[in-house]
């Protein structure tokens, strides 16, 4: 399916594609519970296509939280030029694993591992969706992801944390992802996080995003408190722009929470900030990202970022360092 353009959509951004989309495509993953399970969607047309990894998050719902979600996002993206493949990570409810699975609840390690899996697994990729054979361009990488999803994509863009298994410093950076967007991720650890995940998810106690170098827009809603996460309020969601060394952006929209307006999904109901236009403002703004710094010299970031800043009331507000 295709996405209509906004009206407020920068003059830059194309018309849409039709787009294709198959799932589940199962790739072999020896070690791993079960196969890994993805759904790409790719436009119709085109040729030297890059590649946009989306990692879920968790959330109440049973199948937004797998490849089933995001789909807002997805047709979007692959509208507008991408192949977007999204994995079921093991944290899924639709999985099912019990709950003494090595890993589990919330597989922060595997997470991470699936999408490099995925890039080894171009080949099969192609082989299952064989109208994609020969269309990829490989060497344009990004990963998104929204929540829990957020922080498996800061292990892949360079951020790092302390195993609190063996104490080891875990690096899991991937060098094929060359841009990222992070999508109400989570921020520090330490101090800003409530006593129950300190105690119950002690891997978010020790992330450190310094050495998180990779090209990164983060995006954050200026009401999205996440209490139960964290004591720091919603600026806690703009930690891995604050405290990753450059070239980063930040985008902040006004008034949203969690959801950013209801990127999960359409019409789901643990979206508490329905909005359309911030959707709307999401997809044409990350997908702006990601192709200027996928093709440098590209405008469409700075058209994009214009355009918000010239409306008579912004729905957010974009910086960079």
């Amino acid at each position: 399916m295709s996405e209509p353009i906004p009206a407020s959509a920068p003059a830059s951004t194309p018309a849409p594609a039709p787009v294709l989309s198959v799932s589940p495509v199962v790739l072999p993953a020896p070690g791993r519970p079960v196969d890994l399970q993805v759904r790409v969607s790719a436009p119709v047309t085109g040729d030297n296509l890059p590649v946009l990894l989306l990692s879920h998050g968790q959330g109440h719902s049973n199948h937004l939280s797998s490849l089933n979600g995001y789909a807002p996002l997805a047709n979007f993206w692959a509208a507008h030029g991408f192949v977007v493949i999204q994995p079921t990570h093991l944290s899924s409810r639709t999985l099912t694993l019990p709950a003494d699975t090595p890993g589990a609840p919330m597989y922060w390690r595997s997470r991470a591992e699936d999408m490099t899996h995925v890039l080894d697994q171009l080949d099969a990729v192609e082989t299952a969706v064989p109208q994609l054979a020969g269309r990829l361009d490989r060497g344009r990488v990004a990963v998104a992801g929204h929540s829990m999803g957020g922080h498996t994509a800061s292990l892949l863009l360079g951020a790092r944390l302390t195993d609190p298994d063996d104490g080891t410093e875990v690096d899991l950076t991937e060098p094929r992802i060359k841009a990222g967007v992070l999508l109400a991720g989570p921020g520090r650890g330490g101090d800003a996080l409530t006593p129950f995940v300190a105690e119950n998810w002690p891997f978010f106690t020790t992330t450190d995003f310094s050495k998180m170098a990779t090209p990164t827009l983060v995006v954050a809603g200026d009401e999205d408190d996440s209490a139960h996460l964290t004591v720091n309020g919603p600026d806690w969601h703009a930690d891995p722009y604050t405290l990753a060394p450059g070239p980063k952006s930040l985008l902040t929209l006004f008034g949203a929470g969690h959801g950013l307006g209801g990127i999960s999904g359409y019409d789901v109901a643990e979206t508490t900030d329905e909005n359309p236009g911030r959707v709307a403002a999401v997809q044409r703004l990350t997908w702006a990202y990601l192709r200027t710094q996928l093709y440098p010299g590209d405008s469409a970031w700075q058209t994009a970022c214009e355009a918000l800043a010239a409306e008579a009331e912004p729905l957010g507000r974009v910086e960079s360092k």
